[in-house]
């Protein structure tokens, strides 16, 4: 499936965006940069990467299809337009996986990033995380327990909150 030409966004849009960028200095290219280390790292990963490695065979078109999505995620730029859900359905993937995902995504998005951009990526990598966890093992008919996410993986709390 070609992705299709992507109309401009609304001016409201392009407030949203501006604000999030002078607040956190993210753009698109420290969102490719986060994504290409992460991966890069992810791949060589014991737990997580043979689970990349038996998913994705274009790692260029993945690479593509994953800075548009948190280009989407992070700057509400409205360029992804895929199913996480249904891509990750059928990935043997469970709770410790989510964990570890997290874990390397945390130290990557604060090793590569400022902090605000660091804190802005993680908030939102951690709704991701707890919504394919939920999804999955909701159609895998397996509703797991709330639980409490890896403290090293938290994105710092608001100042004054």
């Amino acid at each position: 499936m070609a992705d299709e030409p992507v109309p401009a966004p609304p001016r409201h849009r392009n407030l949203i965006v501006r604000d999030i960028v002078d607040r956190t200095g993210i753009d698109e290219a420290m969102i490719e940069r986060l994504v290409r280390t992460f991966y890069a790292r992810a791949r060589l990963d014991s737990l997580i990467g043979p689970i990349f490695a038996s998913a994705v065979q274009d790692w260029d078109d993945h690479i593509t299809r994953l800075c548009a999505f948190w280009s989407s995620v992070a700057l509400t730029s409205g360029r992804y337009h895929g199913q996480p859900m249904v891509a990750h359905l059928p990935l043997p993937i469970h709770a410790p996986h989510f964990d570890r995902w997290l874990e390397l995504f945390a130290e990557t998005a604060r090793e590569v990033c400022p902090p605000s951009a660091a804190a802005h990526f993680l908030e939102r990598a951690h709704r991701i995380a707890a919504s394919l966890e939920m999804g999955i093992a909701v159609q895998r008919g397996d509703m797991p327990p709330a639980r409490v996410r890896p403290a090293a993986t938290a994105p710092p709390k608001p100042a004054g909150g």
